[in-house]
């Protein structure tokens, strides 16, 4: 079964990033998936395929009021 995601979702991710976390937010989608530490604001590139291999869960999603302050 295919998990659903779209861009501004939280997603888990089944490595921790060094900071700590596990909690991402998708920033980019096309052939490649660009992601944002919700703890220390970093980001990285991953392939489509990478990306699909580590998600864990689909948290949810991001109101666009949230983010903007």
């Amino acid at each position: 079964m295919e998990k659903q995601y779209s861009l501004k979702d939280l997603v888990t991710m089944k490595k921790p990033h060094p900071c700590g976390t596990n909690e991402w937010q998708i920033i980019r989608m096309g052939m490649d998936i660009r992601l944002k530490c919700t703890h220390c604001g970093r980001s990285v590139l991953l392939t489509r395929r990478e990306f699909e291999r580590s998600l864990k869960k689909v948290v949810g999603s991001v109101d666009e009021n949230d983010e903007s302050q």
